[in-house]
Parts: structure tokens; sequence; C-alpha cells
């Protein structure tokens, strides 16, 4: 803009005195060569940022691994035999609600049925807020319990939602007042059907990892309260079936402890600080019954010691 401001004439005013007065060239701006630059000027930037791509890409191959782990301890564990009785309450309880649920759909009282919705969306909304406070505080300062809760809470939900949608789509059952009002299975086309309660599941999923990570009773308490009044609202709103809120129970507290024990850190939580203690003491009594006498680890090693053993000599 100055070089064209000194060589205006006609733009600026009329040619005159400053045509005689002498013109003012400005040097043009070197041209900038960055081969001129020493060697590994820009070295540090680029492994900077190669560093970061490479921090990114292992986070999100970490997190895959996790879930793909968790997605197979998940439906592995109720072959454990050790879940064969919580096996049992859930198959039963399903079965016993399955066979009565058009009874009790016609005994519930009716009306009232917004109330209920805004009930439950208050009650998962609170929880859902307060959890997601609880992360950024251990995200913001130095609280690793606080931290691990939030992040256990999110792959929680990650387990959860993989488990649901799958079993969405299967079951696909009709919700009360959808079709003949039976709640017929594989009638339904959408991801959004009735069987298992996904509110249910969810937020008892939530619930759980905060009552074991937080263990005083008034946080079980006020956690279990928040899930159960999100179970009580929306089967009173008619959006589920008794049996859906049953196994949509069921599952949310199973998955909530399975990821809690698979993920948590003995040193921030007592429950987990007494789950892996109960893991101990179960290998530490196999382990001796193992070698008690009489078993295959105490022949074997009786046998090896009679082999090495020197002969006794007879005089």
């Amino acid at each position: 803009f100055a070089q064209s401001a000194l060589h205006e004439t006609t733009a600026f005013g009329p040619e005159g005195p400053f045509a005689s007065e002498p013109q003012v060239t400005l040097d043009a701006m070197p041209n900038f060569d960055v081969s001129t630059l020493p060697v590994g000027t820009f070295d540090d930037d680029a492994e900077s940022g190669a560093t970061q791509n490479t921090q990114q890409a292992g986070l999100v191959r970490r997190s895959v691994k996790r879930i793909l782990e968790d997605q197979k301890g998940i439906y592995f564990a109720p072959f454990d035999p050790s879940h064969i009785k919580y096996d049992a309450i859930l198959l039963g309880g399903a079965a016993v609600f399955l066979v009565t649920d058009h009874r009790i759909e016609n005994n519930l009282p009716g009306g009232h049925y917004q109330f209920y919705q805004d009930s439950s969306n208050i009650a998962i909304g609170g929880l859902a807020a307060t959890l997601g406070g609880v992360w950024l505080y251990g995200i913001k300062g130095d609280h690793p319990h606080a931290r691990e809760t939030g992040e256990i809470e999110l792959e929680t939900l990650v387990n959860t939602f993989l488990v649901y949608t799958p079993m969405q789509f299967i079951a696909a059952r009709q919700r009360p007042g959808e079709g003949n009002g039976h709640g017929d299975f594989l009638r339904h086309s959408m991801i959004n059907t009735s069987f298992p309660g996904g509110h249910a599941m969810f937020t008892w999923a939530m619930a759980t990892v905060v009552a074991h990570e937080y263990s005083q009773p008034w946080v079980r308490v006020l956690n279990y309260s928040a899930a159960f009044t999100v179970t009580l609202t929306r089967f009173l709103a008619r959006d589920h079936w008794a049996s859906d809120m049953w196994v949509g129970t069921g599952l949310g507290l199973a998955i909530g402890t399975y990821t809690f024990h698979a993920r948590c850190d003995p040193d921030l939580s007592a429950s987990c600080k007494r789950h892996y203690a109960r893991i101990a003491k179960k290998k530490m009594t196999k382990s001796k019954l193992d070698h008690m006498p009489g078993s295959p680890q105490w022949n074997a090693a009786y046998a090896t010691e009679a082999i090495h053993s020197p002969p006794l000599v007879s005089r």
C-alpha cells in the first residue's frame, strides 16, 4: 500500500508540486529460503506431531482391546460354575414374569404416565450428571479414585450398549400397547424394542459401579434408589413388561460388577481390595487341596522324591 501511495498521481489529487519531488522506492523484501536454515531445525516439531499421533493411535488400540476383553469375559461369565446360582435366579425370575406379564400389566394403576416418564428422566439424568461431575473432578485435579470411577463408568456403559443392542434386535419384542398387546417376540423391526429394559439396564450398571467404588451405606442407598426409581417409573409408564425390567436389572448389575472387578485398583477401593482378597484366598485354598496327600500333585511329588532318593542298604 505504501508503494502504491507514493507512485499515485491521479487518485489522490492533481499532479503538481508532488511531481517534482523525488520518488521514494522501497526495497523488495528478500526471499525466505528454507534451505539456508541449519539441518534439523524443524525436527522437534515433526517428532512431537508424530509422537502425538502415535499416542492417539495407541490409546484407540488399547481401548478397543479392553472392550473386546470385557465382551469376551461378559459373554462367558454365565458359564462360570461360581455364577450358576445367579444364572438360576435371573432365568427363573424371567420365566415367572414371562408367564405372568399380561396379568401384571392388566392390574397396574392407570394414569399419570407423564409424571412417571418425567420422574424417570430426572432420576437417570441426575445420576448421569453426578457421575460426569465426579469424572471431571478426577481429571482436573489429582484425584485418582474419582478419575477411575469415571473411566470405569464409561467402559461399563460401552459394555452395556454392546450387550443391549444385539439383544434388542434378536428379541424384537413389542411394547405394551403395541400389536395384539401380548408382548410378542420377533415382531418388532426397530432397535428401540421392549426387551430388555434399556433404562433399567444402563441405570443399574452405572449405580453398581458407584456402589462398588464408594461402598459407604449412604452412597449405595442413593445410587440404588435412583436405579430403582427409573425401573419402577418406566414400568408404571407402560414402557416395558415386568420381565423386561427384571432382565434389564439383572444384566445391568452383572455387567457393572464384572467391569468394576476387571478394571478396579485395590489401592483405591475397599470393595476392590476385598474382591482380590477373596480371589487370593480361593487360590491358596485350591493350592492346599491340590497338594494334600492322595491328590495327583502329591502323588507326582512323592514319586519324584522316591526316584531321586538313594536306595536303602540292607545289612
